[in-house]
């Protein structure tokens, strides 16, 4: 009698073992034995380890990891802390000038003390300055076309924008402080409240300090300030 061919093993699919094992949660309940004899790969070394092993060493990795994350969320929300006191203070100190020179003195103390910013310069037409009184003085500017056919051109359609500044500009824009001999950056934004008011120009010596790739939310937050200022303090026109 010819004896029968025994029947292949069955290997167990590991997909369909993982998502039985998932169902059931509490398989190893009562098989402790068990989960030591399991040997799963060493996470750092080469080998296996037991499964309490690996279990441990997995759970000290999303500790670190939650650490770390923690200490993310802490330092940002220190910055932002830091960033809302400095704001506050440069507020403030607008908010106390008497006159369009005051306005423009406080800018640049408050961007150079606390912004890292030792450049500074506020264009505005001449209906904004009393033609009757001596000049503005810097970084308070009077607007001519000149100027602002050049401020429009680097801004290119934007309300505000964080460029790169040619020594030849900076000597245009910024005609009251020393000009670098290389490139340095700036950051601009336009001063409007119902008709155009002027420009704001922020600049650094050092070309990496406002990068095209910069957020301007905060350029264009006080030009808005200081552009609401700027009505405030304009001499009365003479009808």
């Amino acid at each position: 009698m010819t004896r029968a061919a025994p029947e292949p093993l069955k290997t167990l699919d590991p997909d369909v073992v993982a998502q039985w094992l998932a169902r059931h949660p509490d398989f190893f309940v009562g098989r402790e034995g068990l989960l030591q004899q399991l040997k799963v790969p060493h996470p750092e070394a080469r080998g296996a380890t037991s499964l309490l092993e690996r279990l441990v060493a997995d759970l000290r990795t999303r500790a670190e990891q939650a650490e770390w994350r923690l200490e993310q969320l802490l330092e940002s929300a220190r910055h932002n802390e830091a960033q809302y006191r400095r704001t506050r203070e440069l507020v403030l100190a607008l908010l106390e000038a008497e006159d369009g020179d005051a306005l423009g003195q406080a800018l640049a103390t408050q961007f150079s003390e606390r912004f890292q910013t030792p450049a500074l310069a506020l264009w505005c037409p001449a209906s904004l300055t009393d033609r009757e009184a001596q000049p503005p003085q810097a970084p308070r500017q009077v607007l001519d076309d000149h100027v602002a056919q050049r401020l429009a051109a680097l801004l290119d359609g934007r309300a505000s924008r964080c460029t790169r500044l040619t020594p030849t500009d900076w000597k245009r824009l910024l005609p009251h402080a020393k000009a670098p001999d290389k490139a340095g950056s700036c950051a601009l934004a336009r001063l409007t409240l119902g008709e155009p008011l002027g420009y704001l120009v922020l600049a650094s010596p050092d070309p990496d300090h406002f990068r095209a790739s910069m957020d301007t939310l905060f350029t264009e937050y006080v030009g808005d300030v200081v552009a609401r200022l700027l009505v405030r303090l304009a001499p009365p026109r003479h009808g």
